[in-house]
């Protein structure tokens, strides 16, 4: 995704503001997850990787299996070597940044494995906290080179993993967990992540066929990746069951629009009318009639991006029986700390601005399942 910094000063606006949101907004649970606590992207563009982290993370709760820190670092150092590839092989005009989307997670689990945060927490540079910024500039130069020489010769090779040993630290080739030795491989396949394919992204667009498998033409989909497409019923549909039955989501939209206040907990969908008062947040109006073409107008003019991956928890009714969906962010506990680094999305804000989502290919309705082959 589009990198995404935080800023210290929001954490203050979050203080003050979250009690008028409480005055507007009183939330009962219908189904409140499981998940683990909420982490801190940083200055970094890699929500994709925590937000499918904790997906899985959740999904190890619900196996049965225990909870689990798992490391998005060692998941973000496999990606930047694959779509580094894939430039290459693009002769440079593949994507080099630092966004992804869900399935990128789950394809380099399956390729490299996965290892604990306490095994590798990724930085090895000068800093608390995460940040890419220089290293994906080293990262470009080298990138550069290649290219201009139309050649990865060993140097390259050996040049690229020191880069990433020096900001990231060294992949372990073994490591002990709770008194047992693993390498990443193996201790992926204790965790049940040999074969992640039951994973699925769905998405809902009618410039392609519905209940087929397709490519979105987004940025971050650089390894043109498929995701089953369903009309927005259905679509809403598969999120509702999932959350209902005790399945997580993974979300990949759009929070770059004036509806969407981390700050202040929660994302709505006025109608343009309202939308000037609404997002003030001083009192509450009702959410737009969202349809497939008013979603899709939406992409095509590119009001709805694709910048920001979360995972949904919960489903909540507000007071007057509205569904929002409780949304875990990646921008640590404290940037809105009456909410703990959560959110809550209205049904209409999903409705308008979702990308795609994953789940587990059983919480889907079996009716879909068997539309969509699965």
């Amino acid at each position: 995704m589009k990198r995404i910094l935080l800023s210290i000063a929001a954490v203050a606006l979050g203080v003050a503001s979250f009690a008028q949101t409480q005055t507007l907004y009183r939330f009962t649970p219908v189904k409140d997850i499981p998940v683990t606590s909420v982490k801190d992207q940083a200055s970094t563009g890699t929500c994709w990787c925590f937000a499918t982290i904790s997906f899985l993370e959740a999904e190890l709760i619900r196996q049965g299996k225990g909870e689990y820190d798992l490391s998005e670092m060692f998941v973000v150092r496999g990606n930047y070597k694959d779509r580094i590839f894939d430039n290459y092989l693009r002769r440079g005009r593949g994507n080099v940044g630092q966004g992804s989307i869900a399935h990128m997670a789950t394809k380099v689990i399956e390729e490299y494995g996965i290892v604990p945060e306490s095994v590798y927490d990724g930085i090895e540079y000068d800093s608390p906290r995460h940040n890419h910024g220089e290293m994906t500039a080293y990262m470009k130069g080298i990138i550069d080179v290649s290219l201009s020489q139309r050649k990865l010769s060993p140097e390259y090779k050996k040049l690229m993993e020191s880069l990433f040993d020096i900001y990231l630290g060294k992949i372990p080739e073994n490591f002990t967990y709770q008194g047992k030795n693993y390498t990443p491989k193996s201790f992926a396949s204790m965790l049940g992540f040999d074969d992640l394919g039951d994973y699925v992204e769905l998405t809902s667009f009618s410039h392609h066929p519905f209940y087929a498998p397709v490519s979105l033409e987004i940025p971050d989909n650089w390894d043109h990746g498929l995701q089953y497409n369903l009309p927005l019923g259905e679509f809403m549909d598969v999120i509702d069951n999932a959350l209902r039955n005790g399945y997580t989501v993974a979300w990949d939209g759009d929070v770059s629009t004036s509806e969407f206040n981390h700050n202040k907990g929660i994302a709505i969908c006025p109608e343009p009318a309202d939308l000037a008062e609404a997002v003030k947040l001083e009192k509450a109006f009702p959410e737009r009639v969202v349809t497939q073409e008013i979603r899709q107008q939406g992409f095509e003019s590119f009001d709805t991006t694709d910048d920001h991956l979360m995972h949904l928890t919960g489903l909540f009714k507000d007071q007057n029986g509205n569904l929002f969906y409780k949304t875990k962010n990646s921008w640590g506990p404290d940037r809105n700390p009456e909410m703990g680094g959560y959110l809550y999305m209205s049904r209409a804000y999903l409705q308008m601005r979702s990308i795609s989502v994953m789940v587990h290919k059983d919480a889907i309705p079996a009716a879909i399942r068997q539309k969509l082959g699965l």
